[in-house]
C-alpha cells in the first residue's frame, strides 16, 4: 500500500463504476420498451421479497443527468452499463425500436461530453417476455436473436462505444434463474438449465462476431469481453471427498465457462458434476468453434468465497433433479465479517483466485474486475450524511487484494466498484443497499455516502501519478 493506505496499483490503471439496466431504470411502459422475464418475475406474488418491483427502480431513464454528473464529480475513467434488450426490440426480434436507442444515443453523448468511457453490456438478465414465451435461453434461436441485437446496437453506437460486454453473469442467468429459481424466469429445471448455460456462451460467440463484423465495416475498433461471476472455492477438510466436491463445483460455477471459452473443450468432469442431466442434446458440432471467439478482456465480478463439503443429493431422483444438485453443502465462514448479504469478508480469497486463473489458463486475456463491492446497513448517519466504513475497508481490502495478484503476474488493467448507486437487488428488491450513492426509494434523492468520497479522492489521487 501507499503511505496513506491506498492500494498500489499501475499508473494506467482503469477506475469505474457500474450499474445494470433493470435494477436503476425504471420506465418499465415508456419509450415503446417491451416486458422483460424480470418485469413479470418480480409481479410474480412471492417472487421478490416485499413484492418489490423495478417498475420505478431509480428512475435513472430520466434522471440519466443527474446520475452521469455524480460519475463525473467522481472523477471515474469510465462508467460500465448495461442496455434492455426490451427497450430496443420489445419483442426481442425485428426492427429496432427508435425511442430505446435515442435513449441510449443521451446516455453515451452525455458520458463522453462528461469525459467517461462508456463501457457497454448487452445482456444483464433482462430477456424479452416475448422470447422466454418461445422457450428463452433453452433454445438456441434465442442465441440467433442476441447476435441480432448486438448488431443493431454496434451499428448504432459503435461510433462512441469501443468497449463492449457481451454477457454478465450467466451463471446467474442459468443456474439462479432456471435451477434454483431465485432469478427470473425462476424455474428448477434439470438439463434445460444446463442447455440455458450452453446456449448464453453460444449467444456470447455470435454476438462477439457481430461486434466486430460491424466495427470492420465501418472502419472503427471494438474490445469485446464477457463478464463472468467467478468464485473462490475450498474444501472444508482435506478429504478427498470434499476436495471432490470442490472440483464439482468448480464445474458448476467457473469451468462450465472458462474451459469453452479459453480451453476451447468441454469440462472434463460433466458427467461426474451433472449425471444424466448432461446429455449434451443442445450441442451441435462448431458450437466451440463459435464461443472460443477472441476475448479483448475477461471482466471478473468478485463478492465473496466458498467454503464446501460433499454431501447427498437433494433430490435422488434425477428426473425431478435440478442443474445445482452436484451434491455439495455450503460451510460458515467463522471469525469473519460478513456483509447484509450474509456474505464472507476474505479479500485475500480475490487474489487467490486470479492467481489460480492465471495458472489453469495460461492464455488468460487482461482482466478488468468489473464488479466488487458490498451491501452494508448504512445506518450510521449524521443529518444527510451515510457514514459507511465497513464499504469503504471492503473495496480498499480487494483493491489491496487486486495489487496483489498484479504483483504475482495476473494482467489486471481495471476496477469497477459495485454500485454506483442503491438500485433493485433483485429478489431482494430494495432491502440490499450496494451504492455508494444513497438512493431515498421516496423521493429518489440521491446522496453521496463516505465510500463515494473515499472513492473519489482515491481516483483522483490516482490520476495525478499519471502525469
Amino acid at each position: 500500500m501507499t503511505s496513506n493506505g491506498l492500494p498500489e496499483l499501475p499508473a494506467d490503471f482503469l477506475f469505474g463504476a457500474a450499474t445494470a439496466s433493470y435494477q436503476i431504470e425504471g420506465a418499465v411502459h415508456e419509450g415503446g420498451r417491451g416486458p422483460s422475464i424480470w418485469d413479470t418475475y418480480s409481479h410474480t406474488p412471492g417472487a421478490v421479497d416485499r413484492g418489490e418491483t423495478g417498475d420505478v427502480a431509480c428512475d435513472h431513464y430520466h434522471r440519466y443527468r443527474e446520475d452521469v454528473a455524480l460519475l463525473k464529480e467522481l472523477g471515474v475513467d469510465a462508467y460500465r452499463f448495461s442496455t434492455a434488450w426490451p427497450r430496443i426490440q420489445p419483442t426481442g426480434s425485428g426492427p429496432a425500436n427508435p425511442e430505446g436507442l435515442a435513449f441510449y444515443d443521451r446516455l453515451v453523448d452525455e458520458l463522453l461530453g462528461a469525459g467517461i468511457e462508456p463501457v457497454l453490456t448487452l445482456y444483464h438478465w433482462d430477456l424479452p417476455q416475448a422470447l422466454e414465451d418461445k422457450g428463452g435461453w433453452r433454445v438456441r434461436e434465442t442465441a440467433e436473436h442476441f447476435a441480432a441485437y448486438a448488431r443493431i446496437l454496434a451499428d448504432r453506437l459503435g461510433d462512441r462505444v469501443t468497449r463492449w460486454i457481451t454477457l454478465n453473469e450467466p451463471f446467474c442467468a442459468s443456474f439462479i434463474g432456471h435451477a434454483i429459481g431465485r432469478h427470473a424466469p425462476g424455474t428448477r429445471e434439470g438439463t434445460p438449465a444446463l442447455a440455458t448455460a450452453h446456449n448464453l456462451l453460444l449467444a456470447h460467440g455470435l454476438a462477439a462476431r457481430e461486434l466486430r463484423a460491424s466495427a470492420a465495416e465501418h472502419g472503427r475498433s471494438a474490445e469485446v469481453g464477457i463478464t463472468l461471476n467467478l468464485d473462490r472455492l475450498i474444501p472444508a477438510t482435506d478429504s478427498a471427498e470434499d476436495r471432490a466436491a470442490v472440483d464439482r463445483a468448480e464445474t458448476l460455477h467457473n469451468r462450465v465457462w472458462l474451459d469453452p471459452l479459453l480451453g476451447g473443450h468441454y469440462p472434463h468432469n460433466e458427467a461426474e458434476t451433472w449425471g444424466e442431466l448432461a446429455d449434451g442434446s443442445y450441442r451441435r458440432e462448431g458450437d466451440l468453434e463459435t464461443i472460443r471467439q477472441p476475448l479483448d478482456f475477461l471482466g471478473i465480478n468478485y463478492y465473496r468465497p466458498g467454503k464446501l463439503k460433499d454431501a447427498p443429493y437433494d433430490e435422488p431422483d434425477p428426473a425431478h433433479r435440478t442443474a445445482a444438485d452436484i451434491r455439495v453443502a455450503h460451510m460458515p465462514f467463522d471469525g469473519v465479517r460478513h456483509t447484509e448479504m450474509d456474505w464472507p469478508v476474505v479479500p485475500e480469497s480475490f487474489t487467490d483466485l486470479l492467481v489460480d486463473i492465471k495458472g489453469r489458463y495460461p492464455n488468460l486475456p487482461p482482466v478488468l474486475i468489473t464488479e466488487n463491492g458490498s451491501a452494508e446497513a448504512d445506518l450510521d448517519r449524521t443529518g444527510s450524511q451515510v457514514h459507511d466504513g465497513d464499504r469503504i475497508d471492503y473495496v480498499r481490502d480487494h483493491l489491496q487484494a487486486v495489487a496483489e495478484a498484479i504483483k504475482a503476474g495476473v494482467d489486471v488493467r481495471g476496477y469497477f466498484v459495485w454500485s454506483l448507486m442503491d438500485n433493485f437487488e433483485w429478489a431482494f428488491g430494495y432491502d440490499r443497499r450496494f451504492g455508494i450513492v444513497r438512493v431515498d426509494y421516496d423521493t429518489l434523492e440521491r446522496t453521496p455516502k463516505d465510500s463515494y468520497h473515499w472513492y473519489r479522492s482515491l481516483v483522483r489521487e490516482h490520476v495525478a501519478k499519471r502525469g
